[in-house]
């Protein structure tokens, strides 16, 4: 099993940057396929970006790419997700999720593991 917490949420301008980190603990963070989905109210919850534990490659939502990059620090047992040039439509709670040695990077079945959220809100 692993744990997940999220931080790095908050209120920010559009066109402005956020980090937002997710930290793990429990089993060995470099065998899971790490990533980050989004719901804003109202909405259903959407995939955002995933990075598999094997190749490391990584996969976005079109909406942003170009603009959010994920990444880990495996000695840290920590995901970011860097997310630059916001938008208004951005505004959401974030989650983390983590699938032991996942093989399918955007499916919210897939991932047994969540953490808790956390908002980032994106003003206008």
């Amino acid at each position: 099993q692993v744990q997940l917490v999220e931080s790095g949420g908050g209120l920010v301008q559009a066109g402005g940057s956020l980090r937002l980190s997710c930290v793990a603990s429990g089993r060995t963070f470099s065998r899971y396929t790490v990533a980050w989905f989004r719901q804003a109210p109202g909405k259903e919850r959407e995939f955002v970006a995933a990075l598999k534990w094997s190749s490391s490659s990584t996969y976005y939502t079109d909406s942003v790419k170009g603009r959010f990059t994920i990444s880990r620090n495996n000695a840290k047992d920590t995901a970011y997700l860097q997310m630059n040039s916001l938008k208004p439509e951005d505004t959401a709670v974030y989650y983390c999720a983590a699938d032991w040695l996942g093989n399918n990077a955007y499916s919210e079945q897939a991932y047994n593991y969540w953490g808790q959220g956390t908002q980032v809100t994106v003003s206008s």
